[in-house]
């Protein structure tokens, strides 16, 4: 596993599709001469700087919350220092893993060598995606109760709003789906699952069917019985990493222009649904998507197309790059002290 981390050419070839897809987006709307020129005209002021330190303030809050959400669920079994490592090495599981696979594999092996448990281990991660799944699932019917819901999608993509509807529902299936699974009766999701996996094209999913229904039956067994303050503190700590998360951008998008309290909260909305798509990313960290997601929903609110290449760029700098750095810095050392 960790070779397959560790491959350089997986951090590499990340970041070479993100930067290649910001400047080519950028430079495709104009000529040479034009975008060449109009980086002259970018200002960097006192706000510029400060915005920017925000933005990065808001990363260590998102990161934070996850901390503090992970103390949460071990129960204090890992110190802050043990904390912090697991979830900047998780970070850097989903930073070079395709967004529809994520990194939760590789968390339940990194929360095993902190010496966790598997049935634990099972339990932590099925609730971090729970938790991640319901701020989504109740974030959208909130967001659009403040702004109308033709302005979630850029006006090249109105006619894909069905599309995002149904990806929505299909993700709050899920999430009901995982709730039933943990707190209702786990016993028939594995059955369910033993019975999908006999049919002939799945055969072979048979013993991993198995096994998820008895992780699922083990985590059900450890979360049930929870009192109300565990939950509330875990959900304050995911409300505080994602908002966390996509103030970076409003943020960065303030150090060069200025925005209203509305377009600040339409801003926010979007990038509900550029998540909603970079779950299903095919890139390491939905490298190459996550910029020209940027530019597709968020170019309209920068007034020339330099700006959207900096911008983006910024953005993965401060909310991506970070974390394939300091994993591929850490995780080697992690792995040979806890071998």
């Amino acid at each position: 596993m960790n070779s397959k981390l560790l491959n350089k050419n997986r951090i590499y070839l990340a970041i070479f599709i993100g930067l290649s897809i910001s400047v080519y987006l950028a430079y495709s709307e104009v000529n040479k001469a034009d975008f060449i020129s109009s980086w002259q005209t970018i200002e960097f002021t006192f706000n510029t700087f400060l915005y920017l330190f925000l933005a990065i303030i808001m990363m260590l809050f998102r990161d934070l919350g996850y901390v503090l959400r992970i103390r949460q669920l071990t129960e204090r079994k890992l110190n802050w220092l043990q904390s912090i490592k697991v979830i900047l090495m998780w970070e850097f599981a989903s930073a070079v893993s395709p967004g529809v696979v994520g990194g939760s594999a590789v968390a339940m092996f990194i929360l095993k060598k902190e010496k966790i448990n598997l049935g634990k281990s099972t339990a932590i991660v099925f609730t971090t995606t729970l938790l991640d799944n319901l701020f989504y699932v109740i974030a959208i019917p909130i967001i659009i109760g403040f702004i109308e819901i033709n302005q979630l999608l850029p006006a090249t993509l109105h006619d894909y709003l069905n599309q995002f509807w149904i990806g929505y529902v299909m993700l709050m299936s899920v999430t009901l789906l995982l709730f039933f699974s943990l707190f209702v009766h786990p016993q028939l999701i594995q059955s369910l699952l033993i019975l999908v996996s006999k049919l002939p094209f799945l055969s072979r999913f048979k013993k991993m069917a198995k096994k998820t229904g008895t992780d699922i039956i083990v985590a059900s067994k450890i979360l049930k019985g929870k009192p109300m303050l565990f939950w509330v503190k875990l959900m304050s700590a995911t409300i505080l990493s994602w908002t966390s998360r996509f103030l970076v951008v409003n943020f960065i998008l303030m150090a060069f222009v200025k925005l209203t309290y509305q377009t600040n909260v339409l801003i926010f909305a979007k990038q509900l649904v550029m998540w909603l798509i970079l779950l299903v990313s095919p890139t390491p960290g939905g490298s190459g998507i996550a910029e020209y997601l940027f530019s597709t929903f968020l170019g309209e609110f920068l007034p020339i197309s330099t700006l959207v290449v900096l911008t983006s760029i910024l953005w993965r700098l401060i909310s991506y790059y970070p974390y394939l750095f300091i994993g591929a810095f850490i995780l080697p050392k992690w792995l040979s002290k806890t071998n």
